[in-house]
């Protein structure tokens, strides 16, 4: 098995238990399952933002821990200080040292677009990102087929969620439908973990201009920023390279800035 089949499995099994410990209408109970969402698409096309997705990650399959004493308060509410458009929170706890608590956690003390990072193969999950205070999901076109990413996204929008879908290559884009509000290139592979983000100018021009363009993974440069939306990418999807300091909301900070500061130069030239 490699890494994706055994998150996977984990997930599976997971999923049995929660349905059973967190039967749905306990989900419909939450504080946060009426409250109306941040929009998404909205935040990454402001104009007076550049499009970042800070993500909160303690570890990954690939690197072991990355940030294992990170507070979640303190990270979060600086990476909107700093100008990031939205947060991406890592709720897997196996794999990725998440919990649905982290996300919770974030939306207590920001108003913005919440992104649940997690492998999502049930409709439950996408209850569970509701009644967590997630505005928009993650569906994974190398995880799902194309008929469940149709199902996952259209009951995702019944209960007023965005949709965010995930694809690796070109074949994956036949699982692009009208529920879905964002398409992300993943430039990491997820059955070995490599990074290649020429995978995001690759499929740049194919992705339908209807769909809001998101990079994701392996960008650790501000270059690469201006490079990627001169491509037609609104958003990208930033993780490893601030939360592996001490103070992710920092780098974050500096990140934008030196991003912004090429974005004027290139005004002014």
């Amino acid at each position: 098995m490699n890494v994706l089949d055994k998150i996977i499995a984990q997930k599976e099994k997971e999923v049995a238990e929660r349905k059973s410990l967190y039967p749905i209408k306990l989900l419909e109970r939450s504080t946060f399952y009426e409250s109306p969402i941040v929009s998404f698409k909205k935040y990454l096309l402001r104009e007076d933002k550049v499009g970042i997705i800070a993500e909160f990650k303690r570890k990954s399959p690939s690197k072991g821990i990355i940030n294992k004493y990170a507070d979640v308060e303190r990270t979060s509410i600086g990476y909107m200080q700093a100008g990031a458009s939205a947060l991406s929170v890592l709720t897997d706890t196996e794999f990725f040292g998440g919990k649905n608590e982290d996300l919770t956690t974030a939306r207590k003390f920001n108003y913005c677009p919440i992104l649940r990072k997690d492998f999502v193969i049930d409709e439950y999950q996408i209850v569970e990102a509701k009644s967590i205070g997630a505005d928009v999901i993650l569906l994974l076109a190398n995880v799902l087929d194309a008929s469940q990413i149709k199902q996952f996204a259209r009951f995702a929008k019944s209960l007023g969620l965005e949709v965010l879908l995930e694809v690796r290559d070109k074949n994956e884009l036949n699982s692009i439908n009208e529920f879905v509000d964002a398409v992300g290139v993943n430039n990491r592979n997820l059955k070995d973990f490599s990074v290649n983000v020429s995978q995001s100018f690759e499929l740049a021009n194919l992705i339908p201009s209807d769909f809001i363009k998101i990079s994701e993974s392996g960008i650790d440069s501000a270059n690469t920023i201006i490079e990627l939306s001169e491509a037609g990418f609104k958003g990208f999807l930033i993780g490893e390279s601030f939360m592996k300091h001490s103070r992710p909301e920092r780098v974050c900070s500096d990140f934008i800035k030196e991003v912004n500061a090429l974005k004027n130069n290139l005004i002014t030239i």
